[in-house]
């Protein structure tokens, strides 16, 4: 019982539970080591320096043109990985929430007129 829940905790903590998602076209290395399982500050530098000389990314499978990464690394930050439309430009994703409508985010309701006063009748 103590093998398989270490095995478990062991599988667990190989993954990047809070790793927010990074675009690898915009983001410079300190982000995108920070944002990426076993991507660390040298190889972060490599991929912002491959980035400016090659141009951007046009998928994450383009980060094995980096020298140290390879296709295990890019599988496995692959939920983390955005790719923008190049330097400057954001990722979809990057849009504010308050931007974005959804069901959670009510919407005014249109007035409503009040209603006419009831006539005054006189008292007897």
């Amino acid at each position: 019982m103590k093998r398989l829940v270490l095995m478990l905790i062991m599988s667990l903590g190989s993954l990047n539970i809070w790793a927010t998602p990074v675009d690898i076209n915009s983001a410079n290395a300190e982000a995108i080591a920070a944002a990426l399982n076993g991507i660390g500050l040298k190889k972060a530098q490599a991929i912002v320096a491959e980035r400016e000389k090659n141009g951007a990314f046009k998928s994450a499978e383009d980060l094995d043109r980096v020298k140290g990464i390879g296709a295990k690394t890019i599988q496995k930050n692959k939920t983390d990985i955005l790719i923008g439309g190049g330097v400057g430009t954001p990722a979809p994703a990057s849009v504010p929430a308050q931007a974005l409508p959804t069901a959670a985010q009510p919407t005014p309701a249109a007035p409503v007129a009040a209603p006419a006063p009831a006539a005054i009748k006189p008292a007897k």
